[in-house]
């Protein structure tokens, strides 16, 4: 589980994080489902409620109070869906001679080989294996995918969600896939694809425990290289606040809710950089592998954080 924590140095608004979901599911209204995590078992169905979506022809000025109010706001529909399974394509067509994708399907597909162990696998985010990595970098650098990154749709949602004249996003923008767990149990299969899930109301919390490691390490005259990494020693393995999202949310959560969603494609959540989440276990039945985009942006012209 990961915080983004990588506070505006001048304005409540002056970064972004937005969250492109390229995974396809019909939206349904119905109590939470079964949530179990990478590094962890089933979620107390307690602890787990929805997100709630926001269509592209609400008020401009409800959907600011949203963000303001919940720390996201889960915008349905922004980019064609065309477009994103265009680079869905490209993606796995890159990927395909690492055997990732399962024999007789194609890339727009992206249905993994369950032959092999998912943990070889892995996107970044994760440790994926070093042969795959030339081609997760030819991926990032390739004009298709710095193109998406300035899509025309996306890029206008930023500016009227901020009020911001000119927006400009960190390079550290990435891909991230999530294969399938080949021995996920069925009953929550056809929910759960391994999308971000949120902490309710987290913004303040997130907010709180990045001060608290900022006076420990005021506190031990930490070098300025370590206060700048996600890995310091205040945070656990692979800079994250736990591996068990359950207990830590019943305990440093303050018995916070995760709240899930059915992502489609061309969804766009806008978070706070404060707003605590963690990804779900993709158990996908038919095998599909979850792709989404992590981005983060800011006002052109803005003094950032350099972490």
């Amino acid at each position: 589980m990961a915080a983004q924590v990588l506070p505006p140095s001048q304005t409540a608004h002056s970064l972004l994080n937005s969250s492109l979901s390229y995974a396809s599911s019909a939206q349904q209204h119905q109590p939470a489902p079964l949530q179990r995590t990478n590094h962890g078992s089933h979620i107390d169905p307690e602890m787990v409620d929805w997100l709630t979506p926001t269509s592209k022809d609400t008020p401009l000025s409800d959907i600011r109070a949203r963000y303001s109010r919940d720390g996201y706001v889960w915008i349905k529909n922004v980019i064609p869906r065309s477009d994103v399974f265009d680079l869905r394509e490209q993606y796995f067509q890159t990927l395909s001679p690492t055997g990732l994708l399962s024999p007789d399907t194609g890339p727009r597909e992206g249905i993994f080989n369950s032959r092999l162990g998912p943990t070889a696998h892995q996107g970044l985010g994760a440790t994926p294996q070093d042969s795959a990595m030339q081609n997760l970098d030819e991926i990032h650098a390739s004009k298709e995918y710095q193109d998406f990154l300035r899509h025309p749709d996306l890029c206008d949602w930023v500016r009227r969600l901020t009020g911001w004249q000119r927006e400009a996003v960190l390079k550290r923008g990435l891909l991230r896939h999530n294969v399938p767990e080949a021995n996920a149990p069925a009953e929550f299969i056809m929910i759960n694809g391994g999308g971000l899930m949120y902490l309710e109301n987290s913004c303040e919390l997130g907010e709180r425990i990045e001060k608290r490691f900022e006076v420990q390490q005021e506190k031990e005259d930490m070098p300025k290289e370590e206060r700048v990494s996600a890995f310091n020693r205040y945070m656990g393995e692979l800079g994250h606040l736990s591996h068990n999202a359950e207990t830590w949310a019943k305990g440093g959560g303050l018995g916070k809710r995760w709240l899930v969603a059915n992502y489609e494609a061309g969804d766009v959540v806008f978070h706070s950089p404060w707003m605590i989440h963690a990804s779900g276990q993709n158990s996908n039945k038919l095998g599909r592998i979850r792709l989404a985009s992590d981005l983060r942006f800011y006002e052109e012209g803005a003094k950032l954080d350099q972490r």
